[in-house]
């Protein structure tokens, strides 16, 4: 066992910049967006319909209006992205913490 003496486990260093953003804050953003793309689908509904434009230009406006609202959808269901999981860093790497061979009292 003595040979074990100076082994330890390594373990990830978590940060706080890790931290992704909160649940509420994810939705927020998620209904914001999905407000603004059904409000451009609106928009080109309304275009569609009301302006008088060449049939390609209205069949562009139809178009964004159908395919839209699945976009819509499809971004409002996304939840944020997952954090990348935490890498090792050795303590040699990070200057902050206390190197393995200091961390007794009165060594």
């Amino acid at each position: 066992m003595e040979g074990m003496k100076g082994w330890r486990k390594k373990q990830a260093v978590h940060q706080v910049t890790d931290a992704g953003p909160s649940l509420s804050a994810d939705i927020r953003k998620r209904e914001i967006s999905y407000l603004i793309k059904m409000g451009i689908r609106t928009i080109c509904l309304i275009l569609a319909v009301v302006v008088p434009v060449p049939w390609p230009y209205r069949l562009l406006f139809i178009g964004a209006a159908v395919f839209l609202p699945y976009i819509a959808v499809i971004g409002a269901n996304e939840r944020g992205k997952p954090a990348p999981p935490p890498t090792f860093q050795s303590p040699e790497a990070n200057q902050t913490e206390i190197p393995l061979h200091r961390r007794e009292i009165g060594s």
